[in-house]
């Protein structure tokens, strides 16, 4: 799909006054008004809260970011979100995710091989919070072996966010 295939127009930054201050955040902290938040923009207090609370799960939890990334990935891939998996795949070679790992991630079906046992289950609660929503107990219980409950609210948190992301990409048909 191209930018022409968005099912909404795009707001052209600095075009409409009364957002000024949300461009600024906007600006301020992801350095541009990308396409992502040029369609989010056609409502003023959405885009204001998705950044807010996108910014708190990325930037101010203690997910540590190669995890956050690869849970953002998983999600893309999951949800058929090839915007949000091309966004975030440098992302996440920052941070350190090997490129190994990146690949796994991207397969349907993830070898167990390729992820330590913290990885497997959040990547498992990941995929079980994507595709069903319900997690069952033999689930969540290896999540909460490794995860206190600030780490665990976090966590879930993370994965709500980043599918409410993909969702709202691929629903607007938002893509390169």
């Amino acid at each position: 799909m191209a930018i022409s295939d968005v099912r909404v127009p795009l707001v052209e930054p600095s075009t409409r006054p009364e957002l000024g201050d949300i461009e600024k955040r906007i600006l301020a902290e992801r350095g541009r008004v990308s396409l992502l938040y040029r369609v989010l923009l056609n409502s003023g207090p959405i885009a204001s809260g998705w950044e807010r609370l996108l910014t708190a799960v990325r930037n101010e939890t203690t997910v540590s970011p190669d995890l956050r990334e690869l849970i953002i990935l998983r999600i893309a891939v999951l949800n058929k979100a090839s915007f949000e998996f091309d966004a975030h795949r440098p992302i996440a070679e920052r941070v350190g995710v090997p490129a190994a790992k990146i690949a796994a991630v991207a397969e349907l079906l993830l070898p167990g091989d390729a992820f330590d046992n913290r990885e497997r289950a959040v990547l498992a609660l990941t995929d079980a919070m994507t595709n069903s929503v319900e997690v069952p107990d033999e689930i969540f219980n290896p999540v909460r072996a490794i995860a206190d409950d600030k780490t665990i609210v976090e966590l879930v948190a993370t994965i709500a966010a980043y599918n409410m992301v993909s969702r709202f990409l691929v629903a607007l048909r938002i893509a390169h």
